[in-house]
């Protein structure tokens, strides 16, 4: 017995050492990538969880012949690598609660589905109320998301303490703690695993992915989009899905489509790794933060977005002392710890603080965006029902109040209360 666990030992060192030293020859691809083929029956643009879970679903559920997702970068370069990776469907109203429990019910079984570790970790997220209006706003949402079967729950000030030990109840005199929200469901993923594991388990079925692959315009043909263009060449397409996040409406705009959006940037950062101290999300959209921590160790720290319209990927000095400034208040214990970096995502934000996920006045040309600081934690879901509305070229039940004609009719889905700090 003893000699078989030495064995083992050595086997694991030398393998240890021996890719130590390597420079990963031989090793598979990780990630699957294609050549763009002449035609497809459905192409996507953007490569992120959004498209790359609509492609999963087209091929698996769907059934749909030939699917391509173009990505002008890398598969996890853009906003799904780039985000505070949070996972929550405690919204407001009955439209928005529906689609978002979809998705968190899609999480809770997606690493068995995709064949892939995602790291979904339902640590609980916690929304804090600093005054007697947030007091007010969490009672209104808590009782909402009962009715809507989502799982909700009030902590006063002292089950506050007990749910996160290292928070101060104080303050610091400026943002006292009054009581919470919890969703117990709620929680983390790991980001750059979702794409991935999309990615490859809609490879498995087919879906080429195109990487590296920037598009440059589309072919519209009485009034039907018939082609991508792309720095790669043409693709024919049936159909057509933009899921690009905060470019969308520049993607948009090369097909005649102006949609009501404004793309900002979302500041993060994260600190140096330490010792497991926090392990839930805690937020205060109050004062533009949230925090949580990662498996690395480094605390997740998520800030507002920025003040002026752009599209730059990093952070900016004034936003990060505001928000520091914030979970210093909050939680004193963090202000020894340095900061590692900060980043940017760019948020496509909607007047109502809710997404598109709709036909466009082009035939066979589909949207999905505006999403603001709701992307990641949205991911299966939007995926999911996207894919039915390209399918079956009409709105599946879920996705019907996110048209993008209500606009037009007035009937908003108005979440700037519960849709976080990016609104």
């Amino acid at each position: 017995m003893q000699g078989g666990q030495s064995m083992k030992q050595r086997y694991s060192l030398a393998s240890l050492v021996k890719n130590a030293f390597s420079h990963h020859e031989g090793w598979a691809q990780a990630l699957p990538s294609a050549e763009p083929r002449e035609s497809y029956d459905v192409v996507i643009v953007g490569g992120g969880g959004h498209g790359l879970a609509t492609a999963y679903y087209l091929a698996k559920e769907l059934q749909v012949g030939s699917v391509a997702v173009v990505e002008r970068g890398w598969i996890g370069g853009g906003n799904t690598g780039r985000n505070t990776t949070i996972v929550r469907s405690n919204y407001l109203w009955d439209q928005s609660a529906a689609l978002y429990e979809h998705g968190l019910k899609l999480w809770e079984n997606l690493s068995h589905e995709l064949n892939y570790n995602v790291m979904f970790s339902q640590r609980g997220v916690m929304n804090l109320a600093h005054n007697q209006n947030d007091l007010r706003a969490l009672s209104r949402r808590i009782n909402a998301n009962r009715l809507n079967g989502v799982d909700s729950e009030f902590l006063d000030a002292q089950g506050v303490k007990d749910f996160c030990p290292v928070i101060d109840l104080r303050g610091n005199g400026r943002y006292p703690v009054l009581g919470a929200s919890l969703q117990r469901r709620g929680g983390t993923a790991r980001h750059d695993a979702v794409a991935w594991g999309y990615a490859r388990a809609a490879a498995e079925y087919g879906v080429d992915i195109v990487q590296t692959c920037p598009v440059e315009g589309f072919e519209i043909k009485d009034g039907r989009v018939t082609a991508v263009r792309t720095a790669r060449g043409r693709i024919a397409a049936k159909k057509v899905g933009i899921a690009a996040a905060g470019h969308s409406s520049v993607l948009a705009q090369m097909a005649g489509v102006q949609l009501p959006i404004q793309s900002l940037p979302l500041q993060a950062l994260v600190s140096e790794p330490v010792k497991p101290i926090i392990d839930c999300v805690v937020m205060s959209s109050a004062v533009h933060a949230y925090v949580s921590q990662s498996d690395k160790g480094e605390l997740v720290i998520g800030a507002g977005v920025d003040r002026y319209i752009g599209y730059g990927q990093r952070g900016s000095i004034p936003v990060t002392e505001e928000t520091l400034a914030a979970i210093c208040e909050l939680f004193p214990l963090f202000r020894r710890l340095r900061m590692l970096r900060m980043w940017g995502g760019i948020v496509d934000t909607c007047p109502d603080a809710s997404p598109i996920i709709s036909k466009t006045p082009v035939e066979g040309l589909f949207i999905n965006c505006g999403w603001g600081t709701g992307g990641f934690k949205a991911t299966p879901g939007s995926g999911h029902v996207f894919a039915h509305t390209i399918a079956r070229n009409e709105p599946h039940r879920l996705a019907e109040p996110f048209r993008l004609d209500r606009f037009v009719t007035g009937f908003t889905i108005d979440e700037h209360g519960a849709a976080a700090v990016a609104h």
